[in-house]
């Protein structure tokens, strides 16, 4: 009887502490995401708010707004974001290529191979310099904190059939948005780019006015795609899906100097939830795609080779035509054999 209520005593303490310490919050963070609660997005700021109230021992109040009750779109999100209304949003590469138009960087197709490099480049001196270069062009007013996952891999599928290598990409109408980066891609492969608003996009199967896109298979399942006619992925693995975290330079800095690392510490937390969150998640929807008749085909090391090998222009387009292409373009290629390198050279180690 007296360990029940002494248990009962603590937990109600517990609480009471809890709630103290939010009501005393020295400072709130207002966090956004233009996505669900079934988002990988989702998952991270949980993840974060969690991390840092807990760390900051009730310091620091995170509140999460998620869909669109602060911002709509990448645009208007990130001017926020500059302006201090909204102090933390999470983009995608397209959402921010209008004013970073080098974070496209992230969409060239097949630079990084897989999770492992793909993380350990994102967890680098790589996210470090696109944050001095976002900063920098922002007046000092948007710092890119991490850089995660949202929704593991961009794969190519399709209504018409199995696409085992770059000639049976030939012709087929693929949905793209409107970034020119990724129409160069689908050009590059001989298939016809067709910019779609998202909304739009399981009609737009249903009646031809497109054949195909380039998503991850949550997406692809999430909008049951498949229903509309989708029944080909091609595990191409092109680009690896990154999550692009921004906060207000001004809130970061003006907090001293140990909430600053408690902040730090959550997104580092936060990016590790979204590595993990795809895989669990991609597992059961590329199960319900074949058990619906799916077509899932994993391309050859000789079919992949091609594949890059087609998609190799694209690599120059970007160098050439977009502000800062090449000097990102060699961060991240570099970031990416170091890392290659230093993994290579574990696995060595851990095979003796």
């Amino acid at each position: 009887m007296l360990k029940n209520v002494m248990k009962s005593v603590a937990v109600a303490a517990l609480l009471a502490g809890t709630a103290l310490s939010a009501s005393a919050a020295d400072y709130t963070i207002r966090a956004t995401a233009n996505s669900n609660e079934n988002d990988e997005d989702y998952d991270g700021l949980v993840v974060f708010k969690n991390y840092v109230e807990a760390a900051s021992n009730g310091a620091i109040e995170v509140e999460l707004f998620i869909g669109t009750q602060l911002c709509s779109n990448g645009a208007e999100c990130l001017q926020g974001v500059a302006d201090g209304s909204i102090d933390v949003y999470i983009s995608t590469s397209g959402g921010a290529s209008g004013l970073f138009p080098y974070v496209q960087v992230l969409d060239l197709p097949y630079l990084m191979a897989d999770d492992r490099v793909a993380e350990h480049v994102l967890s680098g001196d790589f996210t470090r310099t696109v944050r001095d270069m976002a900063l920098e062009d922002s007046g000092g007013t948007i710092r890119l904190m991490t850089i995660g996952n949202t929704g593991g891999w961009r794969n190519f599928a399709n209504t018409k059939r199995r696409v085992a290598e770059p000639a049976d990409m030939e012709g087929l109408k693929i949905r793209t948005v409107v970034a020119d980066l990724p129409q160069e891609l689908v050009k590059a492969l001989g298939a016809s780019p067709t910019p779609i608003p998202w909304p739009e996009l399981f009609t737009s199967f249903q009646t031809g006015v497109v054949e195909g896109s380039k998503n991850g298979i949550t997406d692809i399942m999430g909008m049951k795609f498949p229903d509309a006619g989708l029944q080909y992925v091609t595990l191409d693995g092109h680009a690896y899906m990154g999550a692009l975290w921004w906060m207000s330079n001004e809130t970061f800095i003006s907090m001293p100097e140990d909430m600053r690392q408690v902040v730090v510490d959550g997104f580092y937390a936060l990016q590790q939830a979204t590595f993990a969150s795809p895989k669990r998640k991609s597992i059961a929807a590329y199960q319900e795609f074949i058990n619906g008749g799916g077509d899932l085909y994993v391309p050859t090391p000789e079919q992949k080779t091609a594949f890059k090998d087609a998609a190799a222009p694209v690599y120059d387009w970007f160098k050439t035509n977009v502000a800062k292409g090449d000097e990102v373009f060699s961060a991240l290629t570099e970031a990416v054999s170091e890392a290659e390198a230093e993994i290579n050279a574990a696995r060595m180690k851990d095979l003796k």
